[in-house]
Formats: structure tokens, sequence, C-alpha cells
């Protein structure tokens, strides 16, 4: 899934040369994979729960809605959080609010109330967020400055790890080792792997608390101040690329959302769901193979052409799927995955090139266009619940239309930049 990051440089304040930081540094690199696993069982709890309260697809995106909402809201408050009080702290209340929100499953089972997973959802998502705002400052500082890159690259690399297991077990937990939901629509097998993931974070936060950190200080651009005078809304490839991370998001995360469902369907795999949700692990495993594969060809490919050819790729993918039906319609929109892999953090580089002293800045409004993952999985169910689920891909379809512009204009767009801020 997609990470948060500042864009900023930060230091561990003291000699980290002298400091042994294997054991936070291994700590914080299993927090990647925790909320990898932990964002991805949404992809297998929406069918779960969409037989057990029989709800429309668009009611079944509602556990996106409430999930992804808290990127919005809580990302800015998160910020000023850590500010004054610290990113120690900061890790621990996202740790903590998390494990609130996994405990909050055990309720919502008993009281059977839709709203109560909602909610769950909500808190949980809200943790997460703070954990995401607090960890990559965090990663960077464990250890030399020079090898912080390499750092960051293995914690994301887990982060993908995470979402590519968390389907399969997710669905050998939730669907049982073949249960059908048609006979079998209860709530109950929810409750244990979210006290499981409860159980874990507290245990993570417990270790936290005793762990001897470095104190982080940020160092902002200074240096590089053509940019002062000038707003963020004159930065038009920073606008349009608010947009295409808003629809990127949203579109990967309404994927892989109707996946199990869209392979339940007789005229595609009509597969039972235990069985669909292993396959989604294919879909976010495609991602993280994509990573590797991107991160050597971008070396010779300049981003914006390898974004428009993702792009370009993913939207022939999706018309095969919308066209076809059996095998051919179902590793059509596996296939996507492999495509999205290098998006988010293509769009967030070049997004934000040549901002100077307002990058900071125009990171915080890119982490914000992240609510696409509440909002684009919601048009797909209505959509899906008015046309068909096979129909409705033509919703993360239009978001990749519009990634594929973006990609083939940024050149421009930044020279527009350039130009305002030269002048």
């Amino acid at each position: 899934m997609s990470e948060i990051n500042t864009n900023q440089s930060y230091v561990a304040s003291g000699d980290a040369k002298n400091n042994n930081y294997l054991l936070p540094l291994t700590a914080m690199t299993t927090l990647f994979f925790l909320w990898g696993f932990i964002t991805v069982l949404n992809d297998v709890l929406i069918p779960r729960l969409k037989a057990v309260f029989d709800l429309s697809y668009t009611e079944a995106m509602l556990v996106q809605f409430c999930f992804f909402s808290a990127y919005f809201i809580v990302s800015l408050p998160a910020g000023a959080f850590l500010k004054r009080y610290g990113y120690k702290n900061g890790v621990l209340t996202g740790l903590v609010v998390a494990a609130a929100g996994c405990l909050l499953f055990y309720p919502a089972v008993v009281v059977h109330e839709y709203w109560l997973f909602l909610t769950a959802l909500f808190v949980l998502a809200s943790g997460i967020t703070v954990l995401q705002v607090s960890a990559n400052p965090y990663v960077a500082a464990l250890g030399p400055e020079k090898t912080a890159s390499s750092r960051l690259n293995l914690a994301q690399a887990l982060n993908s790890l995470g979402t590519t297991v968390g389907p399969a077990v997710g669905g050998m937990l939730l669907f049982g080792a073949g249960a059908s939901m048609a006979t079998d629509a209860s709530a109950d097998s929810v409750k244990v792997p979210y006290l499981i993931l409860a159980g874990a974070l507290l245990l993570i936060a417990a270790v936290f608390a005793f762990l001897k950190l470095p104190t982080i200080e940020a160092h902002t651009e200074e240096g590089d101040c053509k940019a002062r005078g000038h707003k963020l809304t004159e930065a038009p490839h920073l606008v349009m690329g608010v947009a295409a991370i808003f629809c990127y998001v949203g579109a990967e995360v309404a994927i892989g959302s109707f996946l199990v469902n869209y392979f339940a369907e007789p005229s595609i795999a009509g597969m039972e769901e235990h069985t669909a949700a292993k396959y989604i692990s294919y879909y976010w495993g495609g991602a993280m193979v994509g990573r590797f594969i991107g991160s050597a060809a971008l070396q010779k490919i300049s981003p914006s052409k390898a974004l428009m050819f993702n792009a370009i790729a993913i939207i022939a993918l999706l018309l095969l799927t919308m066209s076809t039906d059996g095998k051919l319609a179902m590793f059509a929109v596996l296939a996507v995955g492999l495509f999205n892999s290098i998006m988010f953090p293509t769009i967030f580089s070049i997004a934000i090139e040549g901002l100077g002293s307002l990058t900071s800045k125009g990171s915080g409004w890119l982490c914000l266009a992240i609510v696409g993952g509440a909002l684009v999985p919601l048009a797909q169910g209505l959509v899906a619940d008015s046309a068909g689920i096979q129909i409705s891909f033509v919703v993360p379809m239009v978001c990749y239309v519009f990634i594929a512009w973006y990609g083939l204009n940024v050149v421009s767009l930044y020279k527009q930049w350039q130009q305002k801020v030269d002048s």
C-alpha cells in the first residue's frame, strides 16, 4: 500500500555510529509489515461483511470509505501531535489507537451492528495514519544518514510483503479452510484475527516503550528558496499530481476491494470466497515484484514516460477484463497489480520536483490525496449496484486515463512552474 512520506531529511542527534539500532529498526520494519497486512485485510473483510449484513456493493464499500477517510481527517492533527510530543510518543499512540480499533471488532461482532464495524475500522485506520506519519523519519534516523534510503526501501518492501500475504492469511482466518459464506454467513470469524492483531500491536507498543530511540531533528530546505513568494496553487504539476495520487490510490484500493466478489461471479471463475481470497495475493504481490523491476527500469526510462506506459497498460487490462470472461478476465485484472507498482512513488516525486521551500507543504497535500481510497471504491460500488460488477471497473479505468494524461503532460506542466519561479 501507499506510504506517507514528508520528504524531509531527518537525523538522529548524537553519534548514530556508536549506537546499535538493530532492535528498534527490526521493531519498526515490523510495523511496516503489520500496517500493510492490516490494510489489505479489508479486501477480505468486505465480502464477509457484505454477506453477513446482506449489503449492497455501495454499502460494502463504506469499509474502505471509513478506513481511508482517516488519512484525510487524521494526517494534519497527527503532524501537530508529533511536533508537540515527539515521534516516539507518536509511534506509541498510533500503536495503542490501532490496537483499540482491532479490539472494537469484538463488541461489533457481539452487538452485530454494521456501523460499529465501520467505527472500529476508522479508529484502526486513525492509529495507522499516526504510525505512518511517524515511521518514515524514525527509520531514516535509525543509523547513518547515508544509508537512510536503503533502510526505507527495506521497510517499504516489508510493507509490500504484508499486502501480499495478508489476503491469503485473512481468507483462511475469515472464511475457514473451505466454508462458503452462502452457508456460513456469520461474523464470528472476524473476532480472532483482529484480536490477534490487537495483541501484536500492544506487544510492539510495549517493546517500543522500553527502547532507547534517537531524538529526531528535521532539516528544512532553506538552501533552495526560489519558490518563496509563490503559492502551491501556482504549481500545475503539483496540483495535477494531487489529483493523480487521488486517482491512483482510489483505483488501486477499489480494484482490490472487488476481487473476491468478482472471482465469485459464475462468468468469471465461480470461486468460493476462501479460494478467491488467495488470488488477491497475486494482485498485491505483482506490485511488490513490479517495484524491483521498476527501480531498475527507471534508471534508464524517464519517470513520466514510465508512468504513462504503465497507466496505458492498466487501461488495456481493464478493458480486457470488462469485455471477456473466464480465466482471461480474471488474470487480466490480477495483472493490474504489476503495473501499479511504480505509480505512487513516481507521481509523488515528480509532483514535488522544483518546489524548493514549499516541498514539505506540497508533500502534505499529496498525503491528503490518499483519501481517494475512501471515495473511488464507493463510486465503483454505486456503478456495480446499478450496472453490474464487471462493468463497474470502468470507474478505476477513468482514474488511470487521468494518470496517463498526467504522465504525458507533466513535463510541460513543470516547465510552466519553472517559468513562474524564474520570472
